[in-house]
C-alpha cells in the first residue's frame, strides 16, 4: 500500500470529495500544506469550504481531472473500477488510497489516536469525546461524521498528539486504522450487503480490537452479547464500560428530566463517583457517555474536563436537532437509520411532554430494509403515528422485493396507524393537514429525509 509522507507534502485528489469524512481527510491535509483537489457530483457548503482554504474542486467526475502531477487518489467505497477517475488514475499509474486507508495513514502520526466503533452512536461518542478533550485543553485533531458546532463542521485540525475519530465497520474500512485507544459501542447485524451475519461482523470486530497495541486499551460494553469473546488474549487493557458492578465504569442513580436529559453518577472500578449532566435526550446517550468518558480519561483528561465536555455538548446535526416549527408542532430530525438507532429515538421523544409523536422515516438501502424488516417494523411502533418515504437506495440498484409500502403494511398489522407516500411534497402535505399544535414530528434516516421537516418549518 502506498504510504504519504507528511514530511513532504504532494497533490492529492479525492475521488468523491464532497462527503463528510472525505471532506474533512482534504481539510486536515490542507493544514498540512498539501495540494488538494476533489471532484464530486454536486457543489455544497462542504466543497465550498474547501475551496475557500485552496483546493480545486470540479463538478462531476471526469478524466481529465486526473494529471500526471498528483501524488496520490483516494476515492470512497462508493466509487467502482469503472469509475472514469479511478481507471485514468490506474491508467497513469497514479496510486490510489481508499478513504479508511488514508484516514489510516493520518493516524499514524498522532501518539494518542481513539478510534470510535460500534453499529451506530460513533458520531455522538466521538462528539462527545471531542467536547471532552477540548474542554482538558489537549487540543485534538478531530475527525467526526456529522456538523460539531463547537468545532465549526466536521473536522478540527490540532497540533497535538492526540486525534480522535469515527471507525466505521463498513466494507472492513476500519482495519485499515491505528488506534491507542479503540472504543467498540455495540455489534448489532446491519450492512449485510457486505457481511454475511452477525458472525461475521463479530469477527471483524474481533480484528479490530486486536490493532490496538499493548500499551494502548480497548473501551468495550458490557451489554456486547459474549463481549469477552471480542476482546478475549488481547494484550493491551480492556475497559469495560456498562451495566453490572464488574464494569469498570458505569452509571449510577440515573434521572432524566422532563425533556429526558439525563444526570447520572459515574461510578469506577477504582472507587470514583463523579456526577455526570447531559443535555441530549435517552438512556442511549448515558451509554455513550461512559464510553467517552472511559477513553477520555485513559487518554489522560481529568474530571472536571469531562463533566464540563458532557455538559457542553448539545449534539452534532442531524442527532435529534431541533429544526424548528408549524402550526404549533415541533419538527426535530434524526439520522437513526438501524431499529437499535429507531428505538433510542423514539424512546427518548415518548418520554417527552409531547401529545403525540410522529416519526417520518426513510429506510436506507433495499438490502438493509429487507435483512431487518422485521426489527425495523416493531421499533416504528415506538411512535404515535408512522409515515414512510420510499427507500433510499444509496449505493445500491433497485430491488422491487421490497418496499415502504411492504413496511407500512406490517406496522400497521403490530397496530400503529402508518402511511406510505412516493414522494416528499406528498408527505409534507398530509403531514401539514393532519399533525396538531403540541406534537412532535421526527423526520428520521440516513438519505435526504431531512427535506421535508424543513420544507415544513
Amino acid at each position: 500500500m502506498y504510504q504519504i509522507d507528511f514530511e513532504k507534502p504532494e497533490k492529492v485528489h479525492f475521488i468523491g470529495i464532497g462527503g463528510i469524512s472525505m471532506s474533512g481527510l482534504a481539510q486536515i491535509l490542507l493544514s498540512r500544506g498539501f495540494g488538494v483537489s476533489g471532484s464530486d457530483w454536486h457543489k455544497s457548503p462542504l466543497t465550498d469550504r474547501l475551496e475557500q482554504e485552496g483546493a480545486v474542486i470540479y463538478e462531476g467526475q471526469a478524466a481529465e481531472h486526473i494529471t500526471p502531477d498528483i501524488g496520490v487518489a483516494v476515492y470512497t467505497a462508493a466509487v467502482h473500477e469503472d469509475n472514469p477517475e479511478y481507471r485514468e488514475a490506474v491508467r497513469l499509474g497514479v496510486p490510489l488510497l481508499s478513504r479508511a486507508e488514508l484516514l489510516g495513514e493520518l493516524m499514524r502520526n498522532y501518539g494518542r489516536a481513539a478510534a470510535v466503533a460500534g453499529t451506530h452512536g460513533k458520531t455522538t461518542t466521538t462528539s462527545m469525546l471531542a467536547e471532552i478533550l477540548l474542554q482538558a485543553e489537549m487540543d485534538p485533531t478531530v475527525s467526526v461524521g456529522g456538523m460539531l458546532p463547537s468545532i465549526g463542521g466536521n473536522v478540527r485540525i490540532g497540533y497535538s498528539d492526540v486525534m480522535v475519530a469515527e471507525a466505521c465497520e463498513y466494507t472492513n474500512s476500519f482495519l485499515e486504522l491505528y488506534p491507542t485507544v479503540s472504543v467498540i459501542l455495540n455489534i448489532r447485524e446491519d450492512h449485510l450487503d457486505f457481511f454475511k451475519d452477525i458472525e461475521d461482523i463479530r469477527q471483524s470486530f474481533r480484528r479490530f480490537a486486536a490493532r490496538t497495541p499493548k500499551e494502548g486499551a480497548v473501551v468495550i460494553d458490557t451489554a456486547i452479547d459474549n463481549y469477552q469473546e471480542i476482546v478475549e488474549g488481547l494484550p493491551c487493557r480492556v475497559i469495560t464500560v456498562g451495566p453490572g458492578e464488574s464494569s469498570d465504569y458505569r452509571a449510577e442513580d440515573i434521572q432524566f428530566d422532563t425533556l429526558d436529559d439525563a444526570r447520572f453518577t459515574v461510578v469506577t472500578s477504582a472507587g470514583e463517583r463523579e456526577e455526570i449532566r447531559l443535555r441530549v435526550p435517552g438512556a442511549h446517550n448515558v451509554d455513550n457517555a461512559l464510553a467517552a468518558v472511559a477513553a477520555a480519561r485513559f487518554l489522560g483528561a481529568g474530571w472536571d474536563a469531562v463533566r464540563a465536555g458532557l455538559w457542553h455538548y448539545e449534539g452534532t446535526e442531524r442527532r435529534f436537532q431541533k429544526k424548528g416549527e408549524f402550526n404549533g408542532v415541533t419538527v426535530v430530525d434524526d439520522y437513526a437509520h438501524h431499529p437499535d438507532e429507531i428505538r433510542a429515538t423514539l424512546s427518548a421523544a415518548a418520554a417527552m411532554p409531547y401529545s403525540k409523536v410522529w416519526c417520518v422515516f426513510q429506510p436506507h438501502t433495499y438490502s438493509r430494509t429487507r435483512a431487518l424488516f422485521e426489527d425495523f417494523a416493531q421499533a416504528l411502533t415506538l411512535a404515535d403515528e408512522v409515515v414512510l418515504a420510499d427507500i433510499y437506495a444509496a449505493r445500491e440498484p433497485f430491488d422491487p422485493g421490497i418496499s415502504s409500502s411492504m413496511l407500512a403494511e406490517r406496522v400497521r398489522q403490530l397496530g400503529r396507524p402508518a402511511h406510505h407516500f412516493d414522494s416528499f411534497e406528498k408527505i409534507e402535505k398530509f403531514l401539514y393537514e393532519h399533525c396538531m399544535h403540541g406534537e412532535l414530528l421526527i423526520t428520521m434516516g440516513a438519505g435526504d429525509i431531512v427535506k421535508v421537516g424543513e420544507a415544513l418549518v
